[in-house]
């Protein structure tokens, strides 16, 4: 592995303010958006994720100006989502400085979505956010992933895996892979749906779900990500982002803007 591992912290917005819970229930706030990306910036993030959770209209100008503002503070690449419903919508966020856009619902409603955004913007510039988790009650699927929406709260019946795949040949430039089941548990990362979702598809592929300490990382790694991402744990000051490169660079991954002291040898 050449590339370096990307270490990404994510900001759940709702109404102006970073929130964050357990499986998108019992919402704690975390703090301002702009003042957390600053600061992430500071600490050595290697991109900045910025999720509108909610994606209300009447809260979508609001996003617009949050965005300009969190854009001023970075230096790194911005991917924001959340809301995201036509190639207007993308090339808005475009132009108030996000370098990559988010996608979700509105392109399991609409899949062409995805050739639309890639031909006109380029698929460097499109994520796709996919919300999975192991199928519940009736619902069963090939891989046993299901692709869920609002929050994981509305079960889709569709394949994870196979939703991955096809979207890769629509067009889509990354996937960011968040563990519904895992989200916020901080019991670490889904490793079989990284696995098996890695097994499928070849763009790059962000785990999401389940961070808690600074072992969780490497693992996902491992089972196929090319980047990671958290959010309560760097927000709430568990972790920093120094202290997951660092486990990062242990584990032998290559890690930007960190180098794990070399031992002296023993001629020296």
């Amino acid at each position: 592995m050449s590339l370096a591992i990307r270490v990404i912290p994510c900001l759940d917005v709702n109404a102006g303010r970073v929130v964050k819970g357990v499986n998108f229930k019992n919402l704690r706030d975390a703090g301002d958006p702009v003042e957390l990306a600053a600061e992430y910036y500071r600490q050595g993030a290697d991109e900045l994720t910025f999720l509108d959770v909610t994606a209300s209209s009447s809260h979508r100008q609001t996003t617009y100006d949050m965005v300009r503002r969190t854009a001023e503070q970075l230096f790194i690449p911005l991917t924001v989502g959340g809301g995201v419903r036509s190639c207007d919508d993308v090339d808005t966020l475009l132009r108030c400085g996000a370098d990559k856009v988010g996608i979700n619902t509105a392109a399991i409603n609409n899949p062409q979505l995805i050739s639309e955004v890639a031909e006109r913007f380029g698929s460097q510039v499109l994520v796709l956010s996919i919300d999975a988790r192991r199928v519940q009650g009736d619902v069963h699927t090939p891989s046993g992933f299901e692709v869920t929406t609002m929050g994981g709260h509305h079960s889709t019946g569709i394949d994870a895996l196979e939703w991955a795949h096809k979207a890769e040949r629509l067009g889509v430039g990354e996937i960011l892979l968040n563990s519904m089941d895992a989200d916020g548990t901080k019991d670490g990362f889904d490793l079989e749906m990284i696995s098996k979702v890695r097994q499928v598809v070849s763009v790059p592929l962000i785990a999401s779900g389940g961070a808690g300490k600074v072992e969780d990382f490497p693992p996902a790694i491992e089972a196929g990500a090319d980047a990671v991402l958290a959010a309560s744990v760097f927000h709430f000051g568990t972790l920093t982002i120094a202290d997951v490169k660092r486990e990062l660079a242990r584990h032998g991954y290559p890690v930007r803007g960190f180098e794990e002291p070399q031992s002296q040898s023993k001629d020296a």
